[in-house]
């Protein structure tokens, strides 16, 4: 098994990067190389088979990253949402006009890779009210949702056409991201949690009753792993999922940063931002996925877990990517 992880850099490429170094096969079948490819050199973890470290533009993605032989591609690497609608041409550069490159090199290939490709929930409009069922059009209302959804069709038709075999997942909001706040538009959501958890102050720039379509890094991994192995053929056409996220309000989050780290809640205050409600109050706050649980993929853990998993695996490595002191058990104002 070959594979390539473009936006191997990013938060979620690392952590796929790392679930397969550490189980060494995907469906069964050893993985021979691994291709890491980012804009900046990304990270590689240990592992029992060669991995190659790439850097570059997307938009000039090099053969090598793709090389003949190539079994599965994970197209995770993205200009973020308020980013993209701040600087439409990179937007376009790299989410569109990148995805066409991944295309472009997979039809040089002696047999069609399968592509994951990750889009978003962002390429829908509906708002707060929306519960979208598994044939609702998309109709975005951002530059970010745009360039998803036409790399979803480019993708799909590439597949009609047996230059690759591609599954569109439409990921949902991924909370807790590790690290550094992003240009993401969707940023606080993670943000009120990891901040108050460092013992830092967090911004929320919509309202507590606001909900948001969630999912975890751990069950987003176990979906792209899933989408690498699935049977495409029971999809047809349409390559597009909606994977089972799980619709929750910020005051459920905040409440559970409280039941997690008693007083943190006190670190999160309400400061309005137009331009990022703007972005946001499109977005759906609910699906239904039925397609995605017939064709396998898991359902969503509890939220309580979601923050407890963050706690356990990269509350400790975003602290120190921050540069804050270790925390004490105690409370919430540690570092």
């Amino acid at each position: 098994m070959r594979i390539t992880i473009l936006g191997a850099g990013g938060f979620l490429g690392r952590k796929l990067a790392a679930r397969l170094a550490a189980d060494g096969a995907l469906g069964g079948r050893p993985i021979e190389r691994l291709v890491l490819f980012d804009l900046a050199f990304p990270p590689a973890p240990e592992a029992r088979f060669p991995i190659e470290h790439l850097s570059g533009d997307l938009a000039e993605l090099p053969e090598v990253a793709i090389p003949d032989g190539t079994d599965v591609i994970f197209h995770l690497a993205a200009v973020v949402s308020a980013a993209a609608e701040a600087d439409y041409e990179l937007g376009m550069r790299v989410n569109l006009r990148g995805t066409e490159r991944v295309i472009a090199l997979c039809r040089r290939l002696s047999r069609p890779p399968r592509v994951i490709f990750t889009s978003s929930i962002a390429s829908f409009s509906g708002g707060q009210n929306a519960v979208l069922g598994d044939d609702a059009r998309q109709v975005p209302a951002n530059s970010y949702g745009a360039e998803k959804a036409a790399s979803e069709l480019l993708l799909q038709n590439a597949s009609r056409l047996s230059f690759l075999d591609a599954v569109n997942l439409r990921l949902p909001t991924v909370i807790v991201r590790p690290g550094r706040p992003n240009q993401a538009a969707s940023s606080f959501v993670s943000a009120i949690i990891r901040e108050p958890l460092l013992g830092l102050p967090a911004e929320l720039p919509v309202s507590e009753d606001f909900a948001v379509w969630v999912a975890s890094p751990r069950t987003v991994v176990e979906w792209l792993l899933h989408a690498a192995m699935l049977d495409s053929g029971s999809m047809g056409l349409d390559r597009g999922v909606n994977p089972p996220g799980l619709s929750v309000s910020v005051a459920q989050m905040l409440a559970a940063l409280e039941a997690a780290r008693p007083g943190a809640r006190a670190l999160v205050r309400r400061v309005d931002d137009a331009r990022i409600g703007a972005i946001v109050a499109t977005w759906p706050a609910a699906f239904v996925a039925e397609r995605a649980r017939r064709l396998g993929f898991a359902e969503h853990e509890p939220l309580r877990d979601v923050v407890r998993d963050f706690i356990a695996e990269d509350l400790a490595p975003t602290r120190a990517e921050q540069g804050l002191a270790v925390a004490t058990e105690g409370g919430a104002a540690g570092g």
